[in-house]
């Protein structure tokens, strides 16, 4: 099954650091910060998965 959760936030992210890129944005500005929040919501949806996985 698609995670769809998953695809949406790296959807999302390749969007912003596109922008970011485009435009050289700093590290302080709204995109590049959402950027990190996104990272760290990726990080503990696999984190999940993983100890789904290991049960």
């Amino acid at each position: 099954m698609a995670d769809l959760y998953l695809k949406a936030l790296t959807a999302e992210r390749r969007a912003l650091w596109a922008e970011c890129r485009l435009k050289g944005l700093a590290k302080d500005t709204p995109q590049r910060l959402r950027i990190v929040e996104i990272d760290a919501l990726l990080a503990a949806h696999k984190a999940k998965q993983d100890a789904s996985k290991a049960k």
